[in-house]
């Protein structure tokens, strides 16, 4: 946000304050509140395929070599959560009501990874929070999320939903080649989603063509995703980071730091989050406030329509009151058995909502563990976390999306659009079911696993003698048969023992998943019914207020209209007067308060 339009929304938004303060004490209060509320630290979401040296840029932008753990495998189910605090610390975090649990910072890598050395009888983190006293850390929190994987498949859609929360993104693209279809794919995925975009370039020092490289990144962003073909671009190298910190030479180390192009990044983003932050802190205020004095310029409307009228108006609200006392009498059950039949729809397309979610995530583990070898196969159980996240994600979005929807043709009758949103801003719960995932147990050996052992060394005998047939003839080497025999013998069982228990684990594996997607189905399925029956009572509730409410503010009209008709002429005029300049600076505020906002999203285009 610039200067001059900073200042006149710093002005505007005290000026109004204070003028809300004077006609509406309790809707000031209220926009005091959300003024608080919108003070907290940004956050910057550090994301991208894997293997583009994101952990490492991460830890030359905190200036702390192996905080995020680099290489540590492919982390699928956990990432940091990196903000500012006195001390070190860090704890792993679950999705469920599970205490977090302190973890030594030496023993990071093995919380955040796949390579195991978690304590017995613990499960893996859904993430890890970290506190240190980086400077950086100050103005912001930071999210490193070598957890999601590629921006491929089921991790898309968990990246997504990373990016759309943060008030920054770092988009981490190598100096290698140019984007990848799937890094373009996400960036025109979450264009819509995402204010704020950073690239960074990483590996220059390793690519000597890397402006041929950001050249072409330019020009594919312009084609596929043009939201951000703006948006910067930072040439990094970890690398030269780390040895501008690790050479004794002051003239050297500054040379590689700027070479390294990280303090030009780590500059940037302090700009840009603190930029941001205020700009998103006042937009939120004035949009309360926007709103608020549009509620107090309503009710001096209703007040000079009221001074304004006759006997006539009168006798029409009595007649209004005496219709909503009849709709109210017999108009409820109507209403009732539309709003049963609405969820009802709702709670049916949500249940095939999940079969079909929990299907496809379904048919790609499966067909993930077909063609995984031992390593990925070892690997692959940890990656049904964030699948099942996202499934919840989805899941929840969209019933969010069907109560609105029912929401609005039930009730559009009864409320006026602003009422109508705040009601369903209350009915619709984005709540995320945690899908806590019980880690797969070993496989136990059994007698078919020693049967094939035996049948292994028995088999592999014989064939060694078959082939060592001819050898047999020469004079001298009846001696050396026997140890070669048993060598080979020995050879092919452990072959065959060790492709039969390959084939064999990833039978187990596929069978515990079937049970984990079986509990997640019944858990989401769960998730459905409660938040339906949690709707329908909340919106059955909102009838009866809404129509007990419409008479109770006829009634309120009307004793204003009795009042105002016992006032003589000329008090009525001054009171009307009154009123009419209160609504004309009530309109100029709110009327202003939209002009800013106009402004500031303009600018936030952009940008």
């Amino acid at each position: 946000m610039t200067s001059p339009l900073a200042a006149q929304v710093h002005t505007a938004r005290v000026e109004l304050t204070a003028l809300l303060t004077e006609f509406d004490p309790g809707g000031a209060a209220w926009v005091r509140s959300v003024q608080e509320r919108s003070s907290g630290v940004p956050t910057v979401v550090v994301l991208g395929e894997t293997k583009r040296g994101k952990s490492s840029l991460v830890n030359a932008l905190l200036a702390t070599p192996d905080l995020s753990p680099v290489a540590a495998g492919v982390a699928t189910s956990t990432y940091l959560v990196i903000s500012h605090g006195e001390d070190w610390s860090a704890r792993g975090c679950y999705a469920d009501d599970r205490a977090p649990v302190p973890i030594e910072l030496a023993h990071l890598d093995a919380w955040v990874s796949t390579r195991g050395g978690l304590p017995a009888g613990v499960a893996p983190p859904r993430f890890v929070e970290v506190e240190g006293p980086v400077p950086l850390l100050e103005g912001m929190t930071l999210i490193d999320t070598p957890g999601v994987g590629g921006l491929e498949g089921i991790h898309r859609e968990l990246a997504a939903e990373a990016a759309a929360a943060a008030t920054a993104l770092v988009m981490v693209v190598d100096a290698s080649s140019p984007f990848t279809r799937g890094e373009l794919e996400f960036l025109q995925q979450v264009a819509q989603r995402v204010e704020t975009v950073v690239f960074a370039l990483t590996k220059t020092d390793a690519h000597r063509g890397w402006r041929e490289v950001l050249d072409a990144d330019k020009a594919l962003l312009a084609q596929h995703a043009p939201r951000f073909a703006d948006a910067p671009f930072h040439p990094v190298s970890a690398r030269l980071s780390s040895m501008a910190a690790a050479t004794s030479s002051p003239q050297v180390a500054t040379t590689l730091r700027v070479q390294s192009g990280i303090s030009e990044l780590q500059g940037a983003l302090a700009l840009l989050v603190a930029r941001r932050a205020v700009m998103l802190g006042e937009a939120n205020t004035l949009r309360a406030l926007h709103s608020a004095l549009g509620t107090a310029t309503l009710a001096r409307q209703d007040r000079a329509r009221v001074l304004r009228s006759g006997a006539g108006t009168a006798d029409e609200l009595r007649g209004r009151r005496k219709n909503l006392e009849t709709q109210r009498r017999t108009g409820q059950r109507g209403w009732s058995l539309r709003l049963r039949a609405e969820i009802q729809h709702a709670r049916l397309d949500s249940t095939h909502e999940v079969a079909r979610q929990i299907r496809d995530t379904q048919a790609w583990f499966r067909t993930a563990v077909d063609a995984a070898d031992r390593e990925t196969l070892a690997e692959l159980p940890t990656q049904l976390d964030p699948a099942l996240a996202a499934v919840a994600t989805a899941v929840s979005a969209a019933l969010a999306q069907r109560v609105r929807q029912l929401t609005e043709r039930v009730l559009a009758e009864l409320f006026s659009a602003t009422e109508l949103t705040a009601l369903i801003s209350q009915s619709v719960r984005r709540e995320q079911v945690p899908l806590t995932i019980r880690p797969v147990e070993k496989r136990p050996s059994g007698p078919e696993d020693r049967l094939m052992v035996v049948a292994g060394a028995s088999g592999g005998a014989a064939l060694g003698r078959l082939a060592l047939v001819p050898l047999a003839l020469l004079p001298g080497l009846n001696l050396v048969l026997v140890p070669l025999t048993l060598g080979l013998g020995g050879g092919a069982a452990w072959w065959m023992a060790r492709t039969r228990g390959h084939m064999a684990d990833k039978v187990h594996v596929k069978q515990w998943s079937t049970e984990v997607f079986a509990e997640a189905r019944s858990a989401l399925d769960q998730l459905v019914a409660e938040q339906l029956i949690d709707a329908e009572h909340r919106l059955g509730d909102a009838l009866d207020e809404a129509l007990a409410r419409r008479v109770e503010q006829v009634e309120e009209e009307l004793r204003q209209v009795d009042a105002a008709l016992r006032l003589d002429t000329a008090e009525r005029s001054e009171q009307l007067r009154a009123t009419e300049r209160q609504l004309a600076v009530l309109t100029a505020g709110q009327e202003r308060a939209a002009m800013l906002l106009a402004r500031m999203r303009e600018l936030g285009d952009r940008h």
